[in-house]
């Protein structure tokens, strides 16, 4: 790797400044990282173009924020550049030398390891971290996880009366915070302000209910913000269930989308599944609703979490 030390010419400095009006905010932030990384690894843009394979030319239209380089090419530039693709895209744990430092320590580590660190950051936050562990007390607000089809409604509303706690439905709370459906959040507003109602509506339940059984909306995992807050202050139980029953309660509660929307209905629900499965997997506990009455899903469950809480079964 050379160790030249870098120069802007004066021509440089010009032709920056002349297009810098024109030029779109992020790609000039891109720009200004690229410029930054290659002085602190002591890099010419000859050097870089020569690791890279990319021009000069284009190098010096990336660094002034007026190249929209492919994905590819920034990929080749992180690399001679000896950082990740989301440092030099400005992601948030890429933002500063302590940052880049916890990054390192915890690059490679399996997901036990970094389940006992955020576990641990948890704790030190005062935010919570696994319950029943280390002398804490678990949480008699019961989370239940899952997509939708899972039983989370018929089993939560089941075990919130055996357990005498609050039945909340989430996707109801959240309907009430907006003042109409769900369907009509997101249409109307779109997935981020859905985001907003769903946090406010599970910290509201969290605030206000001690005990209670918790049925969440199937996505509320792809929200990490609020996915910690439900495994921060919940027991979380995940109801998991085949593609095929998940499908077939969807359209016995009446929705017949994924009928109407054909087979490719089916290769979409398993690939949700496919991608949350890794998150639910979080959980605390797992109660298969797959293949059995759904009495016997309920016992099971009701074992599950009364055995969790040291109540008598």
């Amino acid at each position: 790797m050379s160790s030249t030390i870098v120069h802007v010419s004066n021509e440089e400095a010009t032709d920056s400044a002349s297009v810098a009006h024109a030029r779109d905010p992020f790609l000039a932030a891109l720009g200004e990282r690229v410029k930054s990384l290659r002085s602190r690894r002591g890099m010419t843009r000859k050097a870089l173009a020569q690791s890279t394979g990319v021009s000069e030319r284009h190098l010096a239209n990336l660094e002034y924020g007026q190249g929209n380089a492919s994905i590819l090419v920034l990929l080749d530039v992180s690399r001679a550049l000896q950082c990740s693709l989301a440092e030099l895209l400005g992601d948030v744990t890429a933002s500063s030398p302590e940052w880049l430092l916890i990054r390192e320590m915890l690059e490679r580590k399996d997901e036990a390891t970094l389940k006992r660190v955020r576990t641990a950051i948890g704790e030190m936050f005062g935010t919570g971290g696994d319950h029943g562990h280390g002398g804490q007390a678990r949480s008699a607000r019961i989370a239940l996880i899952g997509l939708r089809g899972a039983g989370k409604s018929t089993l939560g509303a089941m075990l919130a009366e055996d357990l005498g706690f609050a039945f909340v439905e989430l996707s109801r709370e959240i309907e009430k915070f907006a003042g109409c459906s769900v369907g009509e959040i997101q249409n109307l507003y779109g997935q981020n302000a859905y985001r907003r109602y769903e946090r406010r509506a599970l910290e509201e339940a969290i605030q206000i209910y001690p005990e209670a059984v918790i049925a969440t909306p199937g996505g509320i995992v792809s929200d990490p913000a609020n996915f910690n807050l439900v495994l921060a202050h919940c027991t979380t139980v995940w109801l998991k269930a085949t593609p095929e029953d998940h499908m077939r309660r969807v359209v016995a509660q009446g929705d017949m989308r994924p009928i109407s929307a054909s087979s490719e209905a089916m290769e979409d629900l398993k690939s949700i599944l496919a991608g949350r499965a890794a998150f639910y997997s979080k959980a605390e506990f797992e109660v298969d609703t797959s293949g059995a009455p759904m009495e016997t899903a309920f016992s099971e469950l009701r074992r599950i979490v009364r055995g969790a809480l040291t109540l008598t079964v």
